[in-house]
């Protein structure tokens, strides 16, 4: 166990100076492995590692999705996603910012990142809350929190991420995300709610939207309903009826996916040459950076594995006498502590090889312990000092501070907090869709 926790440490102390998380769990796992075991069989741990992640066609989901969200952001449908939610909203105090958080739900649903959605929204909906006198604070904070969306709701990649590494079916953790994604979509709303209700000058009411103009939003969303459907549906044999008869595998749906999401920005006009190469470079590099960190982290988790710190940790909870609810409050608050130091990306690879054995060896689902996972994530990507959503925001907006956003952001990750205790007393909130299948 100690050599483990040296491990860790070193990991930690390597990225805090700034070397890639992939390289670093690569490295510290490399040279753990050697420790316990010899250096030919590092290599040659390595070496089948590297082999076996390259030829691993479960793993093709990855830049499956990664390419059907990017196609999604070309064929511009986070506007029509954003006109259809302000449409039934943007009349009310606090409406844009809640059609904000409403279109970010639906983006996510079909990109299945969180970055994505963040930096997508940012562009399509702060001018319009600028234009009707929203705070900078309630406008940013609104665009932040609804990005975290994108790594819950289906398709999700950290679901495919967590999936893969633990082994656990990606089609019981997408269907286990929809309750829990929905419900964060209705307590963010109940955000905007209480910001506007302290200062009811952040979120002004805008213009009211007959039924006719409301009607014609929807029927500009019919892309997003078509894609959507077709990913999920032929996911759970929703689908499989004559005179259709489609069932897909994770990896198919996402193949379908890009597909449906190409041929829908095609058929769009909002596809040239151009834009073609920059979405398959753009999948090229983010499948390449997001494999390398698989690779760090399945070294990693090999040398954890061999120097014993599941069978220890899981020992040391026996001989404390801590109940299983009390580890879970324990690791919760260490992905709590970690989110604020580390991108959830990172976080998820570091720390799942080591707490998933203990986990469900003290018999909680693996399924239900993975959205739990996200959630807490989720919280990560808006709480300082990193919050990687608020600074991809900031990057795209330039004129609002850090401190302004943080500020505004803040209610957002309360109202997290509240329901990731709702998930933790009710574990059926995420349990009963996966039961159905």
């Amino acid at each position: 166990m100690t050599e483990s926790l040296i491990g860790f440490a070193a990991v930690l102390v390597l990225v805090l100076l700034r070397m890639p998380i992939a390289f670093a769990m690569g490295l510290v796992g490399l040279v753990g492995y050697m420790i316990e075991t010899s250096w030919r069989g590092a290599i040659s741990m390595a070496a089948r590692l590297i082999i076996d992640t390259s030829q691993d066609y479960g793993l093709s989901v990855v830049p499956l999705f990664i390419l059907m969200g990017l196609f999604v952001n070309k064929g511009g449908i986070s506007r029509e996603l954003y006109a259809v939610s302000n449409a039934f909203l943007g009349h009310m105090r606090g409406g844009l910012a809640m059609a904000t958080i409403v279109a970010c739900g639906g983006f996510a649903a079909i990109s299945g990142s969180s970055l994505a959605t963040a930096a997508t929204m940012s562009k399509v909906a702060m001018p319009e809350m600028r234009k009707f006198g929203y705070s900078d604070g309630l406008s940013t904070a609104s665009i932040a929190a609804g990005g975290t969306l994108g790594i819950l709701i289906p398709p999700s990649v950290i679901l495919v991420i967590y999936g893969i590494l633990t082994e656990t079916s990606i089609g019981q953790l997408f269907i286990a995300g929809i309750i829990p994604g929905a419900l964060g979509i209705l307590f963010y709303l109940v955000a905007v709610r209480i910001t506007v209700a302290r200062d009811p000058d952040a979120g002004p009411a805008g213009t009211r939207t007959d039924w006719a103009g409301r009607w014609s939003a929807i029927k500009g969303v019919w892309a997003v309903l078509l894609l959507f459907g077709l990913v999920i549906g032929g996911l759970y044999g929703i689908l499989d009826f004559w005179p259709i008869y489609l069932t897909f595998s994770p990896t198919e749906a996402a193949g379908m996916g890009a597909m449906g999401a190409f041929l829908i920005a095609l058929l769009r006009g909002s596809l040239s040459f151009r834009d073609i190469r920059e979405v398959l470079e753009e999948t090229t590099m983010t499948t390449a950076s997001l494999f390398a960190v698989l690779i760090g982290a399945w070294i990693f988790s090999n040398f954890v594995n061999i120097a014993g710190l599941p069978e220890a940790l899981r020992a040391m909870v026996e001989n404390m006498g801590l109940s299983p609810w009390m580890v879970m409050a324990v690791i919760l608050l260490i992905y709590i502590l970690l989110g604020c130091v580390f991108e959830s990306l990172s976080m998820l690879l570091l720390t799942v090889p080591i707490f998933f054995p203990l986990v469900t060896g003290l018999g909680f689902d693996p399924v239900w312990f993975g959205i739990i996972v996200v959630v807490v994530t989720e919280i990560s990507l808006i709480t300082p000092p990193v919050g990687l959503n608020v600074f991809v925001l900031k990057g795209v907006v330039g004129d609002v501070s850090t401190g302004t956003i943080f500020k505004g952001v803040t209610p957002f990750w309360a109202m997290d907090i509240v329901r990731l205790a709702l998930l933790l007393a009710v574990p059926g909130l995420v349990l009963y869709l996966p039961s159905l299948m």
